[in-house]
């Protein structure tokens, strides 16, 4: 019973996922490079800011037990 219902909801989605995909716009090669070389930056700078912050609480916790 169930599956005439499921037959015809198939062809539904994926036409409507074509069409979807029709309406994307995607992004020029230079606007792609752009986007690329923010995200390894941003990357290295928190990756930094995360060894600085684990290097800090490294030799607090030494500190604190050495005393």
């Amino acid at each position: 019973m169930g599956d005439s219902a499921e037959k015809k909801k198939g062809p539904g989605f994926f036409s409507g996922v074509k069409a979807e995909f029709k309406k994307i716009v995607w992004p020029d090669r230079q606007e792609t490079l752009k986007q690329s070389v923010a995200v390894v930056a941003i990357s290295i700078v928190v990756g930094v800011i995360i060894a600085l912050i684990d290097y800090v609480a490294k030799n607090g916790v030494h500190f604190l037990t050495s005393i």
